[in-house]
């Protein structure tokens, strides 16, 4: 490399912003929609039923020399079981640990008590604040403007924004503002890496998301899918076995369906979602156990990436 090669390269890595911003919020405000939509692909899982995200998910995205490590955090509610506590605490921790943070708001409940409440947390969070309200595709401008009026009277934001996570609305003003403020210093991750979260534990979750979509009325929150093996196969493809922990026996037969309709219809549509995603073929298998006191094992918190709250 010539002297005036070596000297544009430090320019540019000197110029190089990185940062952390953590997406906060109650569930099913939109973050995890947010973050695939600001990474341009799918690392979190979306789907009807509250708390989906049960542990620090991080996207990144690249916006002129800035890098923007997102973290998805778990929705911020009143927690009653240790489950809870640990998704709670995981959600905070990953909110004081980043460079700013952005409180994602679906704008169709406005300022009610769960919104009071992240926000008398926030207060004490020494990070540059941004609102985003989220869902506008669905509410009328006068009434946005009211909800944005009572939220900064309630804590003063650096910056509004209105957005819609599901149809990219406002979305890339918010990058953009994100991009702005990420402190200068070198990339942390390979131009091209869009998360840094384990394949194993990525298809796993992508079997989670199946299971409730397939059976979000029907099963209960007590439900833990995990990446027993994964085997490259010399043809390319991927033979990946999965068991779906469920706390009762009956639970199990809710999974299993009818002639074992239903985990076949899980296991296909997580196969051809991780087969596109993988750019491979997959060959998946899918097993349903009942363990009753998974929700209370440390090894089961560890697996999830959360601390195992012990009071």
């Amino acid at each position: 490399m010539s002297d005036r090669d070596e000297s544009q390269s430090d320019a540019l890595e000197a110029a190089h912003r990185c940062g952390f911003v953590a997406l906060i919020g109650a569930p099913n405000a939109g973050k995890s929609t947010l973050l695939n939509r600001l990474v341009g692909a799918k690392v979190s899982i979306v789907t009807h039923k509250v708390q989906t995200t049960r542990s620090l998910v991080r996207g990144i995205a690249v916006r002129g020399p800035a890098q923007i490590v997102f973290v998805d955090t778990p929705g911020i509610f009143r927690p009653k079981r240790r489950l809870d506590t640990a998704m709670v605490r995981s959600a905070w921790a990953g909110a004081t640990d980043a460079d700013a943070v952005v409180m994602i708001v679906d704008a169709r409940k406005g300022l009610d008590e769960e919104a009071e409440a992240i926000l008398a947390r926030l207060r004490d969070v020494p990070h540059r604040r941004f609102l985003a309200l989220n869902k506008i595709d669905v509410m009328r401008r006068d009434k946005l403007l009211e909800v944005t009026a009572a939220f900064n009277a309630a804590l003063p934001f650096e910056r509004t924004f209105m957005i819609s996570a599901l149809t990219g609305d406002g979305v890339d003003d918010l990058m953009a503002a994100l991009a702005e403020v990420m402190p200068a210093g070198p990339w942390l991750y390979p131009e091209d890496q869009i998360s840094d979260f384990p394949l194993r534990q990525l298809a796993a979750e992508i079997t989670r998301e199946k299971l409730y979509l397939r059976l979000h009325q029907e099963l209960p929150y007590e439900s833990h899918v995990e990446t027993e093996t994964w085997t490259e196969r010399r043809d390319g493809s991927v033979r990946i076995e999965q068991t779906i922990y469920v706390a009762r026996e009956s639970q199990r037969a809710i999974v299993l369906g009818k002639n074992g309709r239903t985990i076949k219809e899980i296991g296909a549509a997580s196969r051809e979602e991780l087969a596109a995603i993988l750019e491979v073929p997959v060959h998946l298998f899918l097993f349903v156990k009942v363990r009753e006191s998974w929700a209370d094992d440390p090894e089961r918190y560890r697996e999830m990436g959360l601390d195992f709250p012990r009071d």
